[in-house]
């Protein structure tokens, strides 16, 4: 492992200084931010721009700074508006062809029903008006496309690996659905080792240092394309091979600057689940807490870069911690203190 490989990348992730200006400029600089958990989501956002708020963060959802689809992993990410179109061609296309004969078989989404699909979500949607997902179900039973047992669902996901449509601004606490053409405007196509060459870039921008099998999971490319992305980018990049393991990063990268030493996190914050190897942020004899079975992420709370406790929100607007080691008074102190910059976020 690299030496302060934590600093280096609590750095690369904006989660120490200096932070973005905007919420927008934070998810650009992150590329993409998982966001299955919209208010975890928000706060990640949050944390990564100066003074932001709750408030500003969904007024750039809402604005179309920054738009919630599903670029990768067949999971919904944040993506800054003009990244949308070049990481859905390069990344979802894994994805459909993976699930195409699940969804034939299981849901009878084979060509002839999507196309069908397609046209009724299409027609729905085209005077521009965002359509929640109640609504779009209804339109596909209305024509004779039943929207049942998950089949509305695997629809439009399928529809946005498409880029067809994507999620648009929340309606009370519904998500949204929007043509991509309406919302996010046209872009000229990149060519595959264009765009491998600008994954690279821009995963290392936001998560450095990194390997090979952490940018194949989290973009959900084979390892040899990963390789193939570094190798294209290489001569923009650092590197550093230990043990085996080689280690990327942006030769840009500014140097490690000294930072607070706690952290609030939100579940599936990119800090853990960005990189296939969770092991330097996380003891392996704790992952079950916080990397659960049915595939949920928990709060974490960051001391010296690693996980020290999860957290949950009281009642009363409070942090509620369940600590993976003893933590003595002034580590509680300090995710307290902490704690009160996700408050000020809440408040604001």
């Amino acid at each position: 492992m690299l030496p302060s490989l934590t600093a280096r990348r609590l750095q690369a992730q904006r989660i120490t200084t200096p932070v973005a200006a905007s919420p927008a400029d934070a998810v650009r600089h992150m590329a993409a931010m998982q966001a299955q958990d919209y208010h975890a989501a928000l706060w990640a956002v949050g944390l990564r721009t100066a003074d932001a708020t709750l408030t500003q963060v969904e007024d750039a959802i809402v604005r179309g700074e920054i738009v919630r689809t599903w670029p990768m992993r067949g999971t919904l990410h944040l993506l800054a508006r003009e990244d949308v179109r070049w990481m859905v061609a390069l990344l979802a296309p894994r994805v459909q062809a993976a699930n195409a004969a699940r969804i034939a078989r299981d849901f009878g989404f084979d060509a002839p029903a999507l196309a069908q699909g397609r046209q009724v979500m299409e027609q729905a949607l085209r005077d521009g008006v965002p359509a929640t997902r109640s609504e779009l179900y209804a339109r596909m039973d209305a024509a004779g496309i039943a929207s049942g047992g998950q089949r509305g669902l695997h629809l439009l996901n399928w529809l946005a690996h498409e880029s067809v449509l994507c999620q648009g601004p929340r309606h009370g606490k519904q998500p949204t659905f929007v043509l991509m053409d309406a919302w996010v405007p046209p872009s000229a196509p990149l060519g595959r080792d264009e765009a491998l060459h600008r994954l690279a870039l821009r995963y290392l921008q936001g998560h450095g240092p990194a390997t090979v099998a952490d940018l194949a999971w989290w973009s959900g490319l084979t390892q040899k394309d990963a390789l193939h992305a570094l190798t294209l980018a290489a001569p923009e990049l650092g590197h550093e091979t230990r043990d085996g393991t080689t280690w990327w990063w942006r030769a840009d990268a500014p140097a490690t600057s000294r930072s607070r030493t706690f952290h609030l996190l939100p579940a599936f914050d990119e800090y853990l689940i960005g990189y296939r190897d969770r092991t330097p942020v996380l003891d392996a004899a704790h992952t079950r807490r916080v990397f659960g079975v049915n595939g949920l992420v928990a709060a974490t709370a960051i001391v010296r870069g690693r996980v020290a406790a999860t957290w949950k929100r009281e009642a009363g607007g409070g942090v509620a911690l369940d600590p993976l080691r003893t933590l003595d008074d002034a580590e509680h102190a300090g995710i307290q203190r902490a704690a009160q910059r996700w408050q000020r976020f809440l408040r604001g």
